[in-house]
């Protein structure tokens, strides 16, 4: 009787003992561990900008946007891509890395982002873009609203020599060697052959402006302008870098033929 009494005790036991590791095993499955969250930095924005090993890589990269900037402006891509070269140290200056600005151009009336930079004087106020092609866009409308430059548009597009000189009696660089730097560059890497524009297209004029400006005045609107010039609202905003309709009295516009 006494050992029927210790096995039933024994059974009832070992038979606690599973049904509690089995409740144990299935609370571990429902259990919800909350692991802390481990604060990480936000990764950095990286902007990508064009490496040039060489002057030669710089041409090769820019030269197809002198050329498009040539036919809407009048500037001969051999000095734009010449100036570029010259200003920005062939695309490795520090304005043209951490600024995209590769004509050394001051911020004047610039209201966008600038960079401050020691040019002639410390930390000189310098305009800062986007995206390189920014850059050259705004080099030409800079050379095309500004009546200083106007008589370098009497030259023909493939006299750089003329236009060298130009620029520098006109005040664009103090350099007394800036116009033998930019033909010595021009005829060192050939960038007059970029200034030729296609002999098919007999209708094309070699010389004189392609554009013309225009001074907002007050109650202009862009549509009232366009409709003036028998142009578009949407061709003057690409032409003058335009993000918006807003215009300001005073404000000079290039207006370039359709």
């Amino acid at each position: 009787m006494r050992r029927v009494i210790i096995l039933v005790v024994l059974g009832t036991f070992l038979s606690s003992c599973g049904a509690r590791k089995k409740t144990n095993r299935n609370q571990e499955t429902e259990v919800n561990v909350n692991i802390p969250s481990i604060a990480t930095p936000d990764a950095p924005s990286i902007i990508l900008t064009p490496t040039y090993n060489s002057t030669e890589d710089y041409i090769a990269f820019f030269k197809a946007v002198a050329i498009h900037e040539m036919k809407l402006y009048g500037i001969p891509a051999s000095i734009t891509l010449a100036q570029g070269i010259l200003e920005s140290g062939s695309g490795k200056g520090r304005l043209a890395r951490q600024a995209n600005n590769h004509f050394g151009i001051k911020c004047h009336d610039w209201t966008g982002p600038r960079i401050y930079h020691d040019d002639d004087r410390a930390q000189e106020c310098f305009r800062k873009y986007n995206d390189p092609s920014q850059s050259y866009r705004d080099h030409s409308l800079f050379l095309a609203k500004r009546k200083r430059y106007a008589d370098l548009f009497k030259h023909k597009i493939t006299d750089y020599k003329a236009w060298a000189r130009g620029l520098k009696k006109a005040g664009y660089a103090t350099d007394p060697q800036y116009p033998k730097k930019l033909i010595s560059l021009i005829e060192r890497y050939k960038l007059y052959r970029y200034d030729i524009f296609d002999k098919k297209k007999k209708n094309k004029k070699e010389r004189g402006r392609t554009f013309q400006t225009h001074r907002v005045q007050k109650g202009d609107t862009l549509y009232s302008i366009a409709k003036r010039y028998n142009t578009t609202v949407e061709y003057i905003k690409s032409s003058n870098n335009l993000n918006s309709n807003a215009l300001d009295i005073g404000q000079t516009l290039v207006i370039r033929s359709n």
